[in-house]
């Protein structure tokens, strides 16, 4: 099987801290891949650095036909512009606190993407933005105000509005973290249907106990670092001492 997205040597420093140190990963169309690990480890700017929100100081990002690659970007501006570009196109963002437009509707906030930075006709948007509403979980609710709907609700749009701009991949940065823990569960909900769909999800989390269940591949960062790797199971019975140290942390603190 081909593999979808192939990530290689990212480093990244924020001064003198080295964020990502050589971090490698590939995944192959319809699989999950989850990113764990304790903070400060590097996950985030590995989702951020995969849809360009982070500039990497070396390595490759590729998604489908589209790569850049960031020890030798392209020289011209409108070169890399158009790289850049390309490698957006193909992935669609959750992030931790929605991020959703507060002076527009929920439809509104789903058809910015497509039609105004896609270009795609409005009434096909709209269409297509109806049935991920439903999808959701949220039909109905298109004329309503991100201030009107609970911080689940919130997420679950956040999660249609990258949808809305059919990318290959999904790429979801602790999606759940800013709920209450009474509305996790209708996010997580959210995601496992997409998993079963066979979207290719890369997701950053603390969920452990979702992630056994709906992870292909689990990636372990500590120092920048890839210090483990594997199926579910490592969730289970980890190699690495640090990655056990790590979960049962987690698993106490839930």
């Amino acid at each position: 099987m081909s593999e979808l997205i192939e990530v290689r040597g990212l480093e990244k420093s924020f001064g003198d801290n080295r964020v990502l140190q050589g971090v490698d990963f590939t995944a192959a169309a319809g699989t999950v891949s989850v990113l764990l690990g304790p903070s400060g480890s590097g996950k985030t700017t590995v989702l951020r650095s995969m849809n360009v929100l982070e500039t990497p100081d070396a390595g490759t990002v590729r998604i489908g036909d589209a790569e850049l690659d960031f020890t030798h970007p392209p020289a011209g501006k409108a070169d890399h512009r158009r790289a850049v570009k390309a490698l957006r196109a193909r992935s669609g963002m959750v992030f931790q606190s929605h991020n959703l437009f507060p002076h527009m509707t929920v439809l509104g906030n789903l058809l910015e993407g497509p039609v105004q930075v896609q270009g795609r006709d409005r009434d096909e948007a709209a269409e297509d933005a109806r049935a991920l509403l439903a999808q959701v979980g949220l039909e109905g609710r298109e004329d309503a105000y991100p201030a009107q709907l609970s911080g689940g609700q919130q997420q679950r749009v956040g999660i249609a509005r990258a949808l809305a701009l059919r990318p290959e991949v999904l790429l979801l940065d602790e999606p759940t973290s800013a709920l209450d823990p009474e509305l996790v569960g209708e996010v997580l909900a959210v995601i496992r249907d997409l998993a079963r769909e066979g979207w290719t999800l890369v997701i950053v989390t603390h969920e452990v106990r979702f992630a056994r269940d709906v992870a292909d591949q689990v990636l372990f960062l500590d120092g920048g670092v890839v210090a483990e790797r594997g199926g579910p199971e490592v969730l289970v019975e980890p190699r690495e001492g640090r990655t056990r140290r790590f979960l049962q942390r987690v698993l106490d603190a839930g």
